[in-house]
């Protein structure tokens, strides 16, 4: 019991401490022998009140544990010997009967104060396991919901008030050092101290230790307070995952608070392994994302050569079929006849490029390389001249426009919404069988927006696949299209242009019966009356336009699967 007792004494002696339980003891013992006292004088006279001390003795062992309690029952012991037992003020006794009164004092005295310590000591340490799981439950609850480095300020606050620590910090390996990623005094330098101490981990059941060392000269703070330097206690706790070191949780406080208790540490231990293992896993969840995006990146590659792998060959097997007709001696031509093979030549050629510039035009949207020039166009000098150009190819599906004079103008850039516009016609005209209306309507919808609509009477598409129709190599399937499929990335080109002229654009069923596809495009301000009466502007749209009807649009398919 003894080795027990002076395995529990601190190395360093605090005096305010023992000043303080010095002065509770004479302060039990005043007040016990003051009751005493009243009780065995007159007009009470008890023959012994002795049982009054252990009330001192319990009350001592609950604030300040066994060792102060033990003390205070040989004091009371002393104490009722010299003043309450005949004769007064001498340590010897008259009575035998007496000192078998004073040792079963003595003796109930200390196992009172011992139980009553063990128990205070006991609801203690059980307070403070309670606040160890709540704080570790705080700093896993954190890590689980919100990434380290939303969580990192609230753990580190955590930290700090329950390891009783001044500041706490935690830093992430970078290279050959550490970054902070969170401090409890963020924007302020690292305390600057003369020694560190790392906690040590031991295998098994033992208790970790802490290691002092000495901190180089040269990492010290240039020009720091020796003296500051020394009232300072720094402590590292390393973050390790499978073997790796990831980093350290950081603390100090007052040299004159030593180590951190057997609670403390622990706090500190488990905190840095739940930190070390969330870093393990956002690491293992940014490789797996990396290699997800890789995974996808190749199958949509895959996807892509495999379309375009087809699609181009359909166009030149046709073009050499012809080409090959064409120069056989054996086969005798009429004029039209070769002038009808020239002319399906030409239209292969011309599908084989439309292929070509929608696979670029897709590789400039998805390489964040298309960089519209926007400017300010009436919509009718942009749209009109499109429907003009695909009504021969329309048959006899009648278009309708329908785009009112008062509409604002928008700012966009020519060329791309030229081709969007032609891509979306084309698209009703491939999907939409004669006699199906096609209609093209614009609104302004707000001050600052202007909604363009095309639309068909076709048969649409299932319901469900509007959510699908700009996704890459989406396609609905059509009987009787044959080979001739395209490569369902028509309208991803269309959502990339109009995103790109800082538009958008959704699909939904048509009051047509059919497909309708809404964009909503920046609409500006009316350009000044001067300028509308001068020829600047109006040149300038009719130039753009023409330049739009020059270039030759992506092929537009209804995406499907």
């Amino acid at each position: 019991m003894l080795a027990q007792l002076a395995g529990r004494i601190p190395h360093r002696v605090d005096r305010r401490r023992v000043i303080e339980i010095g002065l509770a003891s004479i302060v039990a013992l005043a007040a016990g022998t003051l009751a005493i006292a009243i009780l065995e004088g007159p007009p009470v006279g008890l023959l012994d009140a002795s049982p009054v001390f252990l009330v001192a003795v319990v009350a001592v062992a609950a604030r300040y544990g066994t060792l102060p309690a033990l003390l205070t029952g040989v004091g009371a012991f002393l104490v009722y010997d010299l003043l309450f037992t005949d004769p007064r003020l001498n340590l010897a006794v008259s009575d035998p009967r007496e000192w078998l009164d004073l040792v079963l004092l003595l003796v109930v005295a200390l196992a009172v104060g011992r139980l009553a310590s063990l128990g205070a000591r006991r609801a203690d340490e059980a307070s403070r396991l309670a606040r160890e799981a709540q704080a570790l439950f705080a700093v896993s609850r954190l890590l689980s919901t919100t990434s380290l480095e939303d969580s990192a300020p609230a753990i580190v606050e955590r930290l700090a008030r329950d390891a009783v620590m001044d500041r706490v910090w935690i830093g992430r390996v970078a290279g050959t050092r550490e970054r902070t990623i969170a401090d409890t005094e963020a924007g302020t330098p690292a305390p600057a101290a003369l020694t560190v101490s790392t906690l040590v981990r031991t295998p098994g059941d033992e208790p970790s230790r802490w290691v002092r060392s000495h901190v180089p000269a040269n990492e010290r703070p240039a020009g720091q307070d020796p003296s500051v330097a020394r009232s300072v206690a720094l402590f590292r706790v390393r973050m390790e995952a499978d073997g790796t070191v990831r980093g350290s949780v950081w603390a100090s406080r007052a040299r004159t608070a030593g180590d951190p208790a057997r609670e403390e540490t622990r706090l500190l231990a488990l905190a840095a392994d739940q930190i070390g293992q969330a870093m393990r896993r956002e690491q293992l969840a940014a490789e797996a994302t990396e290699a997800e995006v890789a995974r996808r990146g190749e199958a949509a590659k895959s996807a892509l050569l495999d379309s375009v792998s087809h699609d181009l060959r359909t166009p030149l097997a046709s073009i050499r079929a012809a080409a090959g007709s064409l120069i056989d001696p054996a086969v005798t031509w009429t004029a039209e006849e070769r002038r009808a093979t020239a002319t399906g030549i030409d239209a292969e050629a011309e599908r084989l490029d439309r292929l070509v510039t929608s696979v670029l035009d897709l590789s400039q949207i998805e390489g964040d390389s298309l960089h519209p020039d926007l400017e300010v166009f009436d919509l009718a000098t942009i749209v009109e001249p499109v429907v003009e150009r695909v009504r021969p190819i329309a048959g006899g599906r009648p278009i309708e426009v329908a785009i009112p004079d008062d509409l604002p103008p928008v700012r966009v850039d020519a060329v791309l919404l030229d081709q969007v516009v032609t891509n979306l016609l084309e698209n009703a005209v491939r999907y939409a069988p004669a006699p199906a209306p096609i209609r093209v309507v614009a609104r302004s919808i707000d001050p600052g927006a202007v909604e363009l609509v095309v639309e068909d009477g076709g048969p649409g598409v299932p319901s469900g696949a509007e959510a699908h129709l700009f996704d890459k190599f989406y396609r609905v399937g059509r009987r009787g299209e044959g080979s001739r499929r395209g490569l369902g990335i028509g309208l991803s080109v269309v959502l990339g242009m109009v995103e790109a002229m800082k538009g958008s654009v959704r699909a939904e069923t048509s009051g047509l019966g059919g497909l309708a596809v809404r964009m909503v495009l920046p609409a500006a301000p009316a350009p000044p009356l001067d300028a509308q009466a001068g020829p600047g502007v109006e040149a300038e749209a009719q130039a753009r336009a023409a330049s739009a009807q020059r270039t030759e649009p992506a092929t537009a398919d209804r995406p499907g699967p």
